[in-house]
């Protein structure tokens, strides 16, 4: 999949690099929720984020908005998992080609929906966006199982 990044995007992407040497392989600005989400390669988010989040604070004060970093999996499940962290994601069922259903620990639901859906509104474009699928259903696990 062919993906252009604006200047903007690049600039944020480098921004992050000069302060963290963390590589981020795509920058999102979410102008609805006043956030810039990172997708940090695989193996790079505990650069990205720093000690006791440094980086995150760092970022927060040069660019004047929220950060917000999604590890990088070629696994949907995993890439599934980064997304919607910290909540714990305990099952990913694909309902056809292009629909995901998610299942989420027990008392988790909130987190995974985020204050005004901004969780999920991360996961569906990263998902969108990287395996060509929509986010369905976030369920609450039921009696341990998914």
């Amino acid at each position: 999949m062919i993906r252009t990044i604006s200047f903007k995007e690049r600039r944020y992407i480098e921004e992050l690099r000069i302060l963290t040497r963390a590589t981020a392989l795509d920058c999102i600005i979410d102008e609805r929720f006043d956030r810039i989400v990172y997708l940090i390669k695989e193996g790079d988010m505990g650069l990205a984020i720093g000690r006791q989040g440094s980086n995150i604070k760092k970022m927060q004060r040069v660019l004047g908005k929220r950060i917000e970093m999604v590890e990088y999996s070629s696994d949907i499940e995993n890439f599934t998992k980064n997304a919607f962290k910290p909540a714990g994601v305990v099952g990913v069922r694909k309902e056809d080609d292009k629909r995901l259903t998610v299942y989420v620990r027990r008392g988790d639901l909130g987190i995974a929906i985020g204050r005004g859906g901004c969780t999920i509104e991360k996961a569906r474009l990263l998902l969108s966006r990287y395996f060509d699928t929509n986010l369905g259903e976030v369920l609450e696990e039921k009696d341990g199982r998914a």
